[in-house]
Parts: structure tokens; C-alpha cells; sequence
């Protein structure tokens, strides 16, 4: 928590112009989180007395996705530039007690609490009525220029009206100024739209504060990534790359192995044990947990879901919103679905389908097989091709599975049924009543063959234009 009392007010509610979307550019996706999130939990982060969001484009799901305690939600129903934005929060902050407040641009996801914590520590340090958090770039295009005269800032130049000297000033704005309350207030209504975007810009407040003889001054921060924004989905693309890499490393560093962190897809809340190995091809998303020791084989999907130690899941399976105890094996070509609880040393196998439903210890249930919303026990051995039939085409229904049951191959399971402990039921059944425990369970059709049908009718298969076989 910080020492020094400020508030924060970020600039949330322009329209995604640039990147082409009919919604809020802060609800894009970033590395697993909505773009806004990252800029707010970097200012809560930061200490602040209180943080206001400037919401306008899209603004109840912007206030839905990122409303929580702490939070105020201020409207700009016209949005008429940034200095319009602050301007209509002005009545919020002046209700406020902390002397300094932070503006914050919405799309600076790798800014860091402390860079905010330092920067509102040379504002007071400075007794600055401004302190403009600034980079150096190699290429400035685009950018706002930071026109020094000595320690002060005298000027943010704009790249359509920069003189071919500013143009090649490498110290550029970030978008992100730190003022003195009281003069904020005072001197806003000065601002004017009478420039070349036709906006009201917070940043002519720079020049106004020097015409009344204020200090502005700047506030370098060494890495520029850190206050890289993200204007259009390329730029949205290249800082998710360089999120998920340092993602990566930061698990390498615990102890995970990462065989190939380019071509590894893990979002920012994901977490891994100790000794876990993940091949390329991977993507490990939302709130998913690994335990220690895990084996992530090449291009399987998790999502949102709790593993733990020692599981491996074989290449190209896919697992969504799902618990799985330690000791399990998954895949490969598994499709484990929402609701489904595995619990320890269950085998689950190629192509095998489980949803909503809760596997037993020991259990395994390894070719071709579809369970869904099925309780099945421990020890339980399901055959290939078989089905838990659990819609009716109006309600699911559910299919009970007891200790030690043994599924034959290709059975049909037709819900709502029991097939009680111990029991065994032959291959090619289709299982519509309960199975009491230890009996055996036939349900199909008599064979009956038919001698000489298919000659008779002329369906016989001709041999005559089959390869002679090779001699021996």
C-alpha cells in the first residue's frame, strides 16, 4: 500500500475505432483476461484512495465486466477527446481528499503498480502542478513529443503539427500524467478544441500550466514495453506474445518445464507445479491448475481446470471446466467437458467423450466411448463404443455405474439406469432396466444365419476378379 494519498481516474470509454469492433476495445482478449483488466488491476494494485473508470462505448458491459468494490463508474455519454473525459469526471473529483490524481490510459496492459507508485512519488517530490510519465522509443512516429527545457516540460508536440526538429525528439508521451488536484480543476475549462484532431486533449494542459507559470515535469520509465498501448489488434497481438513469453519464463523459473515457449499458448492466471512438462502446441487457459509432475503431451487444450500431480495428457485432448485427481491419464484425442470430476488413477482414453459426470478411483475407460452425466464407481471397466444414451430428446437423464462393474464393448446404456456393484454386462447390450449386483446382464438380438441367403438372391460376391494369390 502506498504511502502517498492519490486517486486514479482511467480513461476507459472511446469507441475501438482502430481496431474495427462494435465493442469496447477494454473487452478484447488479452493472454486470458479482458485488455481493461490489465490497467486495473495495476492501478488497485498501486494503493490508491480511490480509482474512478470513465465508461461511454459499450459502457454497461465495460461497468459489468470490470465492476467490483472500490470501483466508481463515471458515464461520458459524447466522447470529444481526453480532456472531455475529465471534464465530465470533474464533479467526482472534487469530492475526493487525496491532492493528487493519476490519469490513466485504458490500454497500457504491461504497466507495472510500482512504476505508478514511483511516478506519484516524484510528482510530490517535484511539487509539479503535472508529471507526464514519459519513454525513449527508437522510432517516435505517431507519438506525443516531449519538448524539454532543461528538468521542465514545456510542450507535448503532436506528430501532424510536429516541426521536423521535434520529430526527431525520442522522448515521447505515454498517455499517462500525474496532476496536482487543485490546479487540474481549476485550469480544465481552458481547455479548447480548436486544434488539429478537434478534440478537447489533456495534454494542452501542459501548455496552459506553463503560460501560468506551473511546473511540469517528466517522469522517465527505462523499458518502454512497459507503457507499449494496444491501438489497433496488430499491437493487441504482439503484447499478448510478449505477455504469454514472459509467462513462460516466469513458470520456467518455479520450475516447469516449457519445451518450447513460442509455440506455447498460456494465459496469465494459469499456475503449475514443481516438474511439469508442457510440449509445444499446448494452450493452458483461464484459471487452469497443474499439480507437480504433470505431463502436458503436444497440442491439447485445457481450460479453467484443476489437475492433480502426476497426470499426463496425451497429445490433441481436450479438457474444459473439469477436476482430475493425481495419478490420472488422459487421451490421447480425449474430450473431457464441463462438470466432469476424475478422481485418482482413472485411465481415460482415445476418443473417449466425458461430460458432467464423476469417474471413480481406479476406473478406466480407454476406446471410443461417450459418458455423459453418468456416476460411475471405482474399478469400473468400460468396454469400447460404449454409450450412456442420456437424452431423451427433452431431459437428460442419469447413468449409475457401481463398484467393479464391467461394461462390455459396444453397449448401449439407456438412461435413467443402474448397473449395480459387480456386475458384468455382455458386449453389444443394449442395457435398458437396472442390473442388480454381481449378475451378468444380455441384451440383444438372437444371431440368426441364414444358409446360402445371399447366393440365393444373387448378392454373392464375385471372386473371379480377385488377384490370384502369390505363390507360397
Amino acid at each position: 500500500m502506498s504511502e502517498h494519498k492519490f486517486s486514479i481516474l482511467i480513461l476507459a470509454a472511446g469507441k475501438a475505432t482502430r481496431f474495427k469492433s462494435r465493442h469496447s476495445k477494454m473487452l478484447h482478449g488479452l493472454a486470458g483476461r479482458p485488455l481493461g483488466e490489465y490497467i486495473l488491476r495495476a492501478a488497485l494494485g498501486a494503493g490508491p484512495d480511490r480509482v474512478c473508470m470513465m465508461i461511454g462505448h459499450d459502457g454497461e458491459r465495460v461497468r459489468r465486466t470490470f465492476e467490483r468494490p472500490g470501483v466508481i463508474f463515471i458515464e461520458q455519454k459524447e466522447q470529444m477527446g481526453t480532456g472531455h473525459a475529465v471534464m465530465t469526471a470533474a464533479p467526482e473529483l472534487e469530492k475526493f481528499d487525496s491532492p493528487t490524481v493519476v490519469v490513466l490510459v485504458a490500454d497500457a496492459p504491461l504497466l507495472r503498480p510500482e512504476t505508478l507508485q514511483a511516478l506519484v512519488r516524484t510528482h510530490e517530490r517535484e511539487r509539479a502542478a503535472c508529471t507526464i510519465l514519459t519513454t525513449q522509443v527508437e522510432d517516435p512516429t505517431g507519438y506525443g513529443r516531449i519538448v524539454r527545457a532543461r528538468s521542465r516540460v514545456r510542450a507535448i508536440v503532436e506528430e501532424k503539427v510536429a516541426r521536423p526538429s521535434e520529430k526527431r525528439i525520442r522522448e515521447v508521451n505515454s498517455g499517462i500524467l500525474c496532476f496536482s488536484r487543485t490546479h487540474l480543476l481549476k485550469h480544465l475549462e481552458q481547455l479548447s478544441a480548436e486544434n488539429a484532431q478537434k478534440e478537447y486533449l489533456l495534454t494542452d494542459l501542459v501548455e496552459i500550466f506553463n503560460r501560468h507559470r506551473l511546473k511540469v515535469v517528466a517522469f522517465p520509465v527505462a523499458d518502454a514495453r512497459e507503457v507499449l498501448g494496444a491501438n489497433d489488434r496488430v499491437e493487441l497481438a504482439r503484447i499478448e506474445k510478449l505477455l504469454r513469453l514472459r509467462k513462460a519464463e516466469a513458470l520456467m523459473r518455479g520450475g516447469v518445464t516449457v519445451v518450447d515457449p513460442a509455440a506455447t499458448y498460456i494465459d496469465q492466471d494459469v499456475e503449475a507445479g514443481c516438474d511439469t512438462v508442457i510440449a509445444p502446441g499446448v494452450s493452458l487457459l483461464g484459471r487452469t491448475r497443474l499439480g507437480s509432475e504433470c505431463q502436458i503431451q503436444g497440442y491439447c487444450t485445457i481450460t479453467d481446470s484443476s489437475l492433480g500431480d502426476c497426470v499426463t495428457v496425451r497429445p490433441c485432448s481436450v479438457i474444459s471446466n473439469c477436476e482430475i485427481a493425481s495419478g490420472v491419464t488422459v487421451g490421447p484425442f480425449a474430450h473431457l467437458r464441463e462438470g466432469t470430476v476424475i478422481e485418482e488413477n482413472v485411465r481415460i482414453g482415445n476418443y473417449v467423450e466425458v461430460k458432467k459426470s464423476r469417474v471413480g478411483r481406479g476406473t478406466k475407460a480407454l476406446h471410443l466411448t461417450y459418458l455423459g452425466d453418468a456416476t460411475l464407481g471405482e474399478r469400473v471397466n468400460v468396454g469400447a463404443g460404449t454409450i450412456t444414451c442420456n437424452y431423451d430428446g427433452a431431459s437428460k437423464h442419469p447413468t449409475v455405474i457401481e463398484d467393479g462393474v464391467f461394461i462390455g464393448s459396444g453397449n448401449m446404456l439407456v438412461a435413467p439406469v443402474r448397473i449395480g456393484r459387480g456386475s458384468f454386462t455382455a458386449a453389444g447390450s443394449t442395457i435398458t432396466e437396472e442390473v442388480p449386483p454381481d449378475s451378468l446382464a444380455i441384451a440383444r438380438g438372437r444371431q440368426v444365419t441364414k444358409k446360402g441367403w445371399a447366393k440365393d438372391r444373387g448378392r454373392a460376391q464375385s471372386t473371379k476378379t480377385l488377384p490370384a494369390k502369390p505363390a507360397p
